[in-house]
């Protein structure tokens, strides 16, 4: 069972593209066309076009393509903002905002062309808000938190150990690390996340992190994962990533 899986976006929609070509060169390859891609969440933030991520993916799966789009935690913090920019999510740190540049929504606004909202009050943003097209806060309201498919669970940032999926709560769902990151016991099908930035994606045979700092001008991971094992697709093919 074959599906392919691209991480964290963060707004760069060139990447995302690039993703989708090479995902277009290996069905070729292979004569797959119908395994579904799976986008493991933080499609908004940091990058410069966040608005065009969201249309992208919106108009994809609006003409059938079988794509899953997941929540991550920058998506959830950019709904909440829309819904209540006066209230920050809970996880968030109280002394970093949703519109500080370490977060990145300053620049998620802008692709709305709703210029410095860092450096503006939060009471002069609000009414500009109206920027946002209901239908892109609609659809990203829609997307699931995880997904299953074979032996795999994709979700963004992670799952509580032990815990059953059914059982599993969003907090951790969208902003877990420990004691995830550093649980090594087998979780029943291997877990393939992102949201915990690392150099390149890795393999660590009981999950598969896809964050390869896309966000911080670093490269956008895609993968093609056929049960538990993974290869790094690239512009010369496939890339084993090998089990850690």
């Amino acid at each position: 069972m074959r599906t392919y899986a691209i991480g964290d976006i963060h707004g760069h929609l060139a990447k995302l593209h690039a993703a989708h070509a090479l995902i277009a060169a290996d069905r070729a390859a292979c004569g797959d066309q119908e395994a579904p891609i799976v986008h493991v969440g933080d499609l908004v933030d940091r990058g410069p076009d966040s608005s065009g991520v969201i249309e992208y993916l919106m108009q994809g799966q609006g003409r059938g393509e079988n794509w899953i789009v997941l929540r991550g935690n920058h998506d959830r913090m950019f709904l909440g903002f829309l819904e209540d920019p006066f209230t920050e999510d809970p996880i968030l740190s109280p002394h970093v905002s949703y519109l500080n540049p370490r977060v990145g929504g300053e620049a998620t606004l802008q692709s709305y062309g709703i210029p410095d909202a860092f450096s503006r009050p939060l009471e002069d943003i609000a009414p500009e808000l109206t920027a946002i097209p209901q239908t892109h806060r609609d659809w990203l309201v829609a997307q699931p938190a995880y997904f299953t498919r074979g032996a795999a669970i994709f979700v963004h940032a992670g799952i509580r150990p032990g815990i059953p999926l059914e059982d599993q709560v969003e907090d951790d769902l969208l902003w877990i690390r420990k004691p995830f990151l550093t649980d090594r016991r087998d979780h029943g099908a291997l877990v393939v996340h992102g949201h915990t930035n690392i150099e390149a994606a890795t393999h660590y045979g009981n999950r598969l992190n896809l964050d390869s700092g896309a966000g911080y001008g670093h490269p956008l991971s895609t993968v093609v994962i056929e049960g538990r094992d993974a290869w790094l697709l690239t512009p010369e093919g496939r890339a084993e990533l090998p089990r850690g």
